[in-house]
């Protein structure tokens, strides 16, 4: 219960970005454009794959959930900072603020798995190709991707039912675009130590465990390729993970960046643009990435536009 010189919260005030002034209209005209790319890329690359014959394959299977996933990340975040940018700030409810951390903490973590379970296809490809259509069946990639989507929903629900019971009293300010998981938190008044131990410890099942597991996979695929006599037959090989490791490092290299970097030494702004890194460009990047280095959805790709 808040205190007689307190007052519930009931709606949070996000602050956005400071000094942009005379930036407004080219940083929104910018984010504008890069939002409907994601949006155009990966809609474009979900019809190809569900449409096309000769795209329906496990890496592109789970190539368009892997998009879902940057459209339902996006989404639930730049409408928002589009506003924020023109209005300076915005005012978003309680609970509505939680559900945008719900979004954000679900579709991104959806992605570590997702391309974990890529890095398996690409391994039982290179290492084991006789007996890889025997093991990567439908069936074996709709389970996989249904545990994945589980497994992250489980622990994220648990996570927002624990921040659904904190008590937010006084200040309602948070200096971010967005409803962050570590602003948020930092707004309540009750005892956060039981969540934030909670928040750590799934962190490693759902973002390490996925990290430590593609580096394991690609351990053994660069060692199955560097045996191999032909050259020609090296980089052909490798180009078929090329598109896929580019992801990955991508969408990690951003989050060891943000998170796992110098707080300390980071300012309230230059936050807010690191932030910006996993939240507009790696998504932004994942369809150029696929569309403009795998072969078979340029050429896709290019048979649609001749028919057109």
């Amino acid at each position: 219960m808040c205190t007689d010189n307190e007052t519930e919260i009931t709606d949070i005030l996000l602050l956005g970005f400071h000094d942009i002034n005379y930036y407004k209209t080219p940083l929104f005209i910018l984010f504008l454009s890069v939002y409907s790319v994601i949006l155009c890329g990966n809609i474009l690359i979900f019809c190809l794959v569900t449409f096309h014959e000769n795209l329906q394959i496990p890496m592109f299977y789970f190539l368009k959930h892997l998009g879902l996933a940057d459209v339902l990340l996006t989404t639930s975040i730049i409408p928002m900072m589009l506003h924020i940018i023109l209005n300076d700030e915005m005012v978003l409810t309680l609970v509505g603020c939680i559900c945008q951390l719900y979004i954000f903490g679900l579709s991104g973590f959806i992605q570590c798995f997702l391309l974990a379970v890529m890095s398996y296809d690409r391994y039982l490809a290179i290492c084991y190709p006789l007996h890889y259509i025997s093991i990567m069946s439908p069936n074996v990639c709709l389970l996989l991707v249904v545990g994945c989507w589980l497994l992250v929903f489980v622990f994220i629900t648990t996570d927002i039912i624990m921040v659904f019971q904190l008590q937010f009293c006084g200040l309602n300010q948070i200096d971010h675009f967005f409803c962050d998981f570590g602003p948020v938190v930092a707004l309540s008044t009750s005892d956060t130590s039981v969540l934030t131990m909670f928040d750590f410890i799934i962190s490693i099942p759902m973002m390490f465990v996925p990290f430590i597991f593609i580096i394991g996979t690609y351990v053994c695929i660069f060692i199955t390729i560097f045996r191999m006599n032909s050259m020609v037959g090296r980089r052909k090989t490798f180009s078929t993970c090329s598109s896929h490791l580019t992801v990955v490092w991508t969408y990690y290299g951003t989050l060891i960046i943000v998170y796992m970097g110098p707080s300390a030494e980071y300012s309230v702004n230059m936050k807010k643009f690191l932030s910006l890194l996993y939240i507009v460009i790696a998504p932004f990047m994942n369809p150029i990435i696929y569309s403009l280095r795998n072969k078979e959805i340029r050429e896709t790709l290019r048979k649609y536009i001749k028919m057109a």
